[in-house]
């Protein structure tokens, strides 16, 4: 898979860019703040239609401006397609080959991705949520199901926490009628719990191999942690014990006014020689490891796809020593897309630069460059 056109109108600072990619690897050059990050940004808008970052939809048009506009061209195989989102204050609108999608599980797969960035660091370090909104974001891309899926359950948590308040407030309400949300919630929590599982354990397959090709260093693994332990992620299995779980903490989740087991309240920990790396391993180590977590991403997507995703590295190599660079840059090869992001083009291969494209980008605008 590669996106091959990308243009931009009222995207953060880019009043007006368009770029064509090259099938493998793409380099954008420029000082920090010049708006090489916002491309990366702008990808992922056109993939998921909305930001990586922790923003309102409306904060991504330029300032003074009423609207923005994404346009991309990918093509998979044989196959071209044409991605549009467009944000305005009043909304968002999302077309596939020029007609409104209005089923955000119909678009979402055209286009997958998979970001590398200097702030990944917080998959380890931060909290669960973040590692939870990474396997929505991974998963969603790979399986309409599970978005389906997904955004289902988190309708029927939202109406059962608002009923478990009417229930603490108004013992008249019908429990019977809670009784069928609970039994609903755990026939998406199962899709959810198996999808999550199979998913981890495909990662598992390949991320301590690609750790130690870029560290010399062995021993890494991901452990998925629900907050609900099952013997085995089987439907009946799973079933028996959150129906266990829900009645047994009834009156808890009653006084308490949510729902406190469930998928939403999943967490995985990155695991280095059987301890939490969070707590007992070095930045280095940190940084490797969520590296080589994406980068055991793209056989999973390639196998659950058919095709490999684009990959998005923003200004990652200055965090990276020659030797990791180097090792890195050997995983980027000639079957899969690249963009890469960089002040400083010291910090990439002779052999990388003599068959990339390159950007440079400054305050007068963006330009290729001949290598």
């Amino acid at each position: 898979m590669i996106i091959s056109k990308l243009n931009l109108v009222n995207f953060r600072n880019h009043s007006k860019t368009n770029l064509e990619f090259n099938p493998h690897m793409n380099i954008i050059i420029g000082d920090n703040a010049s708006g090489k990050t916002n491309i990366l940004e702008s990808i992922v808008v056109l993939a998921l239609t909305k930001s990586y970052k922790n923003i309102s939809d409306v904060d991504l048009i330029t300032f003074s401006k009423s609207k923005l506009k994404i346009k991309g061209n990918i093509r998979d195989k044989k196959i071209s397609k044409n991605l549009e989102v467009e944000i305005t204050k009043k909304g968002k609108i999302v077309k596939l080959n020029n007609k409104r999608v209005n089923c955000l599980a119909e678009y979402v797969s055209n286009l997958k991705i998979v970001t590398f960035t200097p702030n990944d660091l917080e998959l380890i370090k931060g909290s669960p949520n973040i590692r939870r909104n990474l396997l929505n974001i991974e998963l969603s891309q790979l399986s309409s199901l599970y978005l389906t899926t997904y955004n289902q359950y988190n309708k029927l948590l939202k109406t059962r926490n608002e009923y478990l308040k009417l229930l603490f407030t108004n013992g008249i309400a019908d429990k019977n009628y809670f009784d069928i949300l609970t039994d609903k919630l755990i026939e998406k929590a199962i899709i959810i719990y198996k999808l999550r599982y199979q998913y981890l354990k495909k990662i598992n397959t390949d991320i301590d191999k690609i750790f130690e090709n870029i560290t010399g260093q062995s021993g890494v693994s991901i452990l998925y942690k629900p907050n609900i332990l099952f013997d085995k992620y089987d439907d009946d299995v799973i079933k028996k014990k959150m129906s266990e779980i829900y009645k047994i903490n009834y009156q808890r989740e009653l006084h308490l006014g949510m729902t406190i087991f469930g998928p939403h309240r999943d967490d995985f920990q990155f695991i280095y020689h059987g301890n939490d790396m969070k707590l007992y391993s070095s930045q280095g180590q940190q940084k490797s490891a969520v590296l080589a977590y994406k980068l055991a991403t793209i056989p999973v997507f390639d196998e659950k796809s058919g095709t490999k995703p684009v990959l998005l590295l923003d200004d990652i190599f200055g965090e990276l020593d020659l030797k990791k660079r180097n090792k890195l840059l050997n995983y980027i090869n000639s079957d899969i897309q690249s963009i890469i992001t960089t002040t400083d083009l010291k910090n990439i291969s002779k052999k990388a630069l003599a068959t990339a494209t390159i950007f440079s980008i400054s305050n007068s605008g963006i330009e290729r460059r001949n290598n």
